[in-house]
């Protein structure tokens, strides 16, 4: 792949987690800077979807919601209207296990044919992993207009591709919603 923009979606309510999801501490470090060291040997091209000022001791460039409160999607869309590449590398800011081998499985195994690339495994799909062609927009602006904001609706809309993982692999991906879920990564780490 040529070249690939990185946007981590730093935006959402955090009502589980009680406190920003992106800025969390997992082993003295917030989430986004374990996710922003996975993302660097791929690209350095990485911009957050966000109007938290708590983020701005990060140098990236910080984009405001086009559209609020449209969940993963909105930033999604506003991910890809800011995108000069035309393909994109979007993550959410709550899977701090995530691993540059990974992203670069991701990157490597995705066919540029396909419009949405990403992880599942039997039991879950993981849809902000994953790669977004620029080309989607037309189909995301109309999920937004039409309030149909689920991801595995807007997935199965466009030409996608899914790379299989075993159930073993679905650990790395996940994403800490919660208090509980975080201590819960703690103790099966340590």
């Amino acid at each position: 792949m040529e070249s690939l923009t990185a946007f981590i979606l730093c935006g959402g309510k955090s009502s589980r987690m009680q406190s920003e999801k992106g800025l969390v501490l997992f082993k003295n470090k917030p989430f986004i800077e374990h996710i922003i060291k996975a993302i660097l040997p791929i690209t350095a091209n990485i911009k957050l979807i966000t109007t938290n000022k708590e983020y701005d001791y990060l140098t990236y460039q910080k984009i405001p919601d086009i559209i609020s409160d449209k969940g993963p999607l909105g930033g999604i869309y506003t991910a890809l209207i800011n995108s000069e590449t035309e393909f994109n590398l979007i993550l959410s800011c709550d899977i701090p296990l995530i691993s540059t081998e990974l992203l670069s499985e991701l990157v490597s195994k995705h066919n540029q044919e396909a419009e949405i690339t990403v992880f599942a495994s039997e039991s879950r799909m993981h849809p902000l992993i994953g790669i977004y062609a620029k080309k989607v927009l037309p189909v995301i602006k109309s999920a937004i207009d039409n309030d149909d904001l689920k991801m595995m609706n807007l997935i199965a809309k466009v030409p996608h591709q899914i790379i299989t993982i075993e159930e073993s692999e679905n650990f790395p991906l996940t994403n800490i919603n919660s208090a509980d879920e975080l201590n819960d990564l703690n103790i099966n780490l340590s």
